[in-house]
């Protein structure tokens, strides 16, 4: 298969490029496109033979899915369910940007991304290339453009050499990035459990976010309980920080998901990256620790700090490695919001924090 590069500095070979791409996609084939951040390789995120195709062309398997790259936030609700008014104040504040979520996916949606445990990652690009595509086509499943274990791409050359002909056309917009310094990865945040958890550090500092969300917490220390009488993760003022950048998928350990560098995107993946994001319990929320009461109303007891907060800590940091390494987790019961929160069957084994955040970034990579 002979491929086509468009020059995007120029109108005209913009504009061709763009409906080429969408032909392609449309077909279910491959394209190399520009994020934000590095370059990723996207196909149909509804397309199954589309999807296949990209993760053949990286060399990735099922169980590191592609994050999702979306036009605007109006498109959440389609692709994502239950999803809080914490992610909701972290996609205000941060889309167009370097920000990834991870939501419950619609159950409804007739996709197959590999094993996502019923999860999505997504994103809103900040790069107008990878827009106007993404507005002419729907919702694409991108990855850093790159094989992996390898840079992702900071240039439509650089992909090309690493990806070939497995790629119907690339999309040349320029450099991504600053002349000699690495990508910086989009910062990925679990929001499928009730407190909102950092699982990759990234463009968005987590002080930001918490300038949002006070609540967000970093997969290596204790959530933050609201106190008596707040409404909550929003009882501060939250301030809107719009943020740009995302990155790519590292070599070797570390991932990437492009647009998402995998984020590119989320996936992106999200870029590289953004890989397998599993469910938690049935209840959707973090695991409670062995011995953990939860009321009938479904909401969990505050932590009490010391050890047994360190424990309940390194057993969210464990479940998070699960879904991102594609390990069994609990089936998604897509009747939770029904029947409220439950408790978990019982509990895994720690895990250190270290070796954690190590599997952690190989498994949802630097998208």
């Amino acid at each position: 298969m002979s491929t086509t590069v468009y020059d995007c500095s120029n109108v005209a070979e913009r504009a061709a490029g763009l409906k080429h791409a969408a032909r392609a996609l449309a077909a279910d084939g491959c394209v190399v496109l520009p994020t934000d951040t590095v370059y990723g390789i996207g196909a149909d995120a509804f397309s199954a033979r589309g999807v296949t195709g990209l993760l053949a062309a990286k060399g990735r398997t099922r169980a590191m899915p592609p994050p999702v790259l979306i036009a605007h936030a109006g498109v959440l609700d389609g692709l994502a369910d239950e999803v809080s008014e914490d992610a909701r104040a972290l996609a205000r504040a941060f889309w167009p940007g370097g920000l990834t979520l991870i939501l419950h996916a619609q159950p409804s949606l007739g996709w197959d991304l590999g094993e996502t445990r019923g999860t999505v990652a997504l994103r809103v690009p900040d790069d107008d290339v990878a827009r106007a595509l993404l507005i002419e086509t729907g919702p694409l499943a991108v990855s850093s453009a790159n094989r992996t274990g390898r840079p992702a791409a900071t240039t439509a050359q650089e992909a090309a050499a690493m990806l070939g002909e497995s790629v119907e056309l690339y999309l040349d917009d320029g450099p991504r990035g600053e002349p000699g310094t690495d990508p910086v990865a989009s910062t990925i945040v679990d929001c499928t459990g009730e407190v909102p958890v950092v699982v990759r550090h990234g463009a968005i500092p987590l002080q930001r976010l918490r300038e949002v969300v006070p609540a967000v917490t970093a997969g290596d220390e204790p959530a933050a309980v609201p106190p008596p009488g707040s409404t909550g993760a929003h009882a501060a003022d939250p301030a809107a920080h719009p943020a740009p950048g995302e990155a790519p998928e590292p070599a070797a350990a570390p991932g990437t998901d492009g647009a998402g560098t995998d984020g590119t995107g989320a996936r992106g993946d999200g870029t590289d990256g953004t890989g397998a994001r599993g469910a938690g319990p049935a209840g959707g929320g973090p695991a409670q620790p062995a011995g953990t009461t939860v009321p009938a109303g479904g909401a969990a007891p505050p932590r009490t700090p010391g050890p047994a907060a360190a424990a309940e800590d390194q057993h969210l940091a464990a479940t998070l490695v699960a879904r991102s390494a594609g390990a069994p987790a609990p089936a998604v019961d897509q009747d939770r919001a029904r029947r409220g929160p439950q408790a978990p069957a019982g509990p895994q084994p720690p895990l250190p924090v270290e070796e954690a955040a190590r599997l952690v970034a190989r498994g949802l990579g630097t998208d």
